[in-house]
């Protein structure tokens, strides 16, 4: 691990903030509308806000998705020109972002109405759970869990 970016990490010490949820999670999108459209018009988060940002010259678009301390929230940052998404081999960083449903098989169905295309679904080897990824716009992995 490189120390410039965790100058706090020391050998065996352990932090003691603690840490409760996932706030949120940001993702980099090539065109905001296309995300827009996939994440709330498809897999229905709600927008919490959208802004266009002169400094940056991109947008970003604020979603959630659950209710409560359940809710998560997804940043999207649209930018123009970003490079491409490395995944054959995969990179370091963001995997992919995994959401639950009650019934993997159903969701599949719903998706597959609005035009997106699932892998098979399989059998989790640790959990024992159905899932099956997606993708979305740009590439992004995305699973479904039960």
């Amino acid at each position: 691990m490189n120390d410039r970016h965790w100058p706090m990490i020391q050998e065996g010490r352990t932090c003691k903030v603690k840490l409760a949820v996932i706030h949120h999670v940001a993702i980099i999108v090539s065109d905001i509308q296309a995300a827009k459209d996939f994440y709330v018009g498809k897999l229905g988060f709600e927008v919490i806000r959208e802004n266009y940002r002169d400094q940056r010259d991109d947008w970003k678009l604020d979603l959630r998705i659950g209710d409560g301390k359940g809710a998560i929230e997804l940043e999207i940052f649209a930018e123009p020109n970003p490079p491409r998404r490395v995944s054959h081999p995969e990179a370091c960083g963001l995997r992919h972002l995994a959401f639950c449903v009650d019934d993997v098989e159903a969701a599949v169905s719903e998706l597959a109405g609005l035009g997106i295309v699932c892998e098979p679904v399989r059998i989790d080897e640790f959990t024992h759970k159905k899932m099956t990824f997606f993708f979305d716009p740009d590439g992004l992995p995305l699973e479904l869990h039960e």
